[in-house]
């Protein structure tokens, strides 16, 4: 599903706001998401699921074409654990 796909089938069970409206609230949501994570370093809904920060070792690695050994720097990313109802539906 593509952002598009999601403003259209919010938009189709809520007539009454305009894909725009749609589009600004889809953006607002995922933007203090996004902000959540950051701040708390998790952020649960109930019923879908868990983001939370996860921190990547560093490790060395091979450059494709060369084949050289190249060190990647550890990093920070966003897992998602689902919740039990959302793997019951998959």
């Amino acid at each position: 599903m593509t952002k598009a796909d999601l403003i259209e089938k919010v938009q189709g069970a809520h007539p009454d706001l305009s894909k725009r409206q749609v589009a600004q609230v889809v953006d607002a949501v995922f933007e203090q998401l996004g902000k959540g994570i950051r701040k708390d370093k998790r952020f649960v809904m109930p019923g879908f699921g868990t983001f939370s920060v996860k921190k990547r070792a560093g490790r060395v690695g091979r450059n494709p074409r060369t084949g050289a050994e190249i060190q990647i720097a550890p990093t920070r990313t966003v897992g998602f654990k689902p919740a039990p109802e959302l793997k019951k539906v998959l």
